[in-house]
């Protein structure tokens, strides 16, 4: 079930299976949440959306796409695809003509949640969890504010500015925590999503040496508010680990 109304502001639906939304002039839905969630954008003659490369699953005929990178530099484009494992391509979908369709989904099972970025609320967001965004959005992959010591656990930070709409992706359900400037919340890197550019952080080894070779966690991040903080409820690590424990014994006895 949807509805229309002629309003600016983010419109409420009455069904809980999707819902139409009007925020910034940019038409959206976001079906199936929360765990198989696609972003469907309706775009205006001339209107246009940036999302990842890859993230396509289906378009109208009257959506030009052109490709490009990401970065302007060739080497901040390889420094994105080797730190964050993800394409540096980025396509940009314009409608001609009439009104268009496109929609989107991320690899990993899981949900979609929608950021107003503007002047003074800005995001840090893990590259893996992009997935679109409205054309005023800024990403900033050169940034090197959270790149220390993550090295070697496949992590690399964006910082996300501008004046629009970003749409991120996770694997799990979104779990959102709001903090005040007196509260702190510790997060495990591989859960981290997202969160305000207003909050301070700490990344840092979780517990002792033994704790970090035995424990299972590595580095985790300390974030202080005030400010927004998204985390993931599944660890895209561990599942992997445990689909190999599935598939190893399979794998050993076809290789004898």
């Amino acid at each position: 079930m949807m509805y229309e109304e002629n309003c600016s502001a983010e419109c409420t639906c009455r069904s809980r299976e999707f819902f139409w939304s009007w925020n910034r002039n940019l038409k959206y839905e976001i079906k199936y949440k929360p765990s198989y969630s696609m972003l469907v954008v309706k775009l205006e003659p001339n209107e246009c959306i940036t999302a990842e490369s890859g993230a396509l699953t289906y378009m109208t005929p009257n959506i030009d796409v052109e490709t490009r990178r990401r970065e302007k530099s060739i080497l901040g484009s390889i420094g994105l695809k080797l730190m964050g494992r993800q394409s540096f391509w980025v396509n940009d979908y314009t409608a001609q003509q009439n009104l268009g369709e496109v929609a989107f989904v991320s690899a990993p099972v899981g949900d979609i949640e929608t950021l107003e970025v503007n002047q003074k609320k800005g995001y840090i967001i893990q590259s893996s969890s992009y997935i679109a965004s409205t054309q005023s959005v800024d990403l900033d992959i050169k940034w090197q504010g959270f790149t220390k010591g993550l090295f070697g656990q496949g992590l690399f930070m964006i910082k996300v500015s501008g004046d629009g709409t970003l749409f991120i992706n996770t694997f799990g359900a979104i779990d959102k925590h709001r903090l005040e400037s007196s509260q702190t919340l510790v997060v495990d890197n591989f859960h981290l999503v997202a969160f305000s550019d207003t909050c301070d952080y700490k990344v840092k080894k979780f517990g002792g040496l033994k704790s970090t070779l035995l424990g299972g966690e590595g580095l985790v991040t300390e974030i202080r508010g005030p400010g927004d903080v998204f985390i993931q409820t599944k660890n895209l690590r561990e599942f992997v680990e445990w689909l190999w424990t599935l598939l190893e014994p399979r794998v050993r006895s076809r290789a004898r």
